[in-house]
């Protein structure tokens, strides 16, 4: 089984994420306002809280 760094995985795909978690409010709550760096930073903290840094995945899902 490999092991991937959340911490490093978030960090690196900030800008994607953060884009499809303001898309994904704005779908589910169109009319309310939001800071998408606030929010961001809130799925980060949620994040290292629910996730060991390096969290076991199956092999098939890890390419070198």
């Amino acid at each position: 089984m490999a092991q991937v760094n959340m911490e490093e995985i978030v960090d690196h795909l900030s800008s994607e994420i953060k884009r499809a978690l303001e898309d994904t409010i704005k779908e589910h709550f169109p009319d309310q306002d939001f800071d998408r760096n606030a929010v961001f930073r809130t799925f980060k903290r949620k994040v290292y809280q629910k996730c060991s840094v390096w969290e076991n995945v199956p092999d098939k899902l890890v390419k070198p």
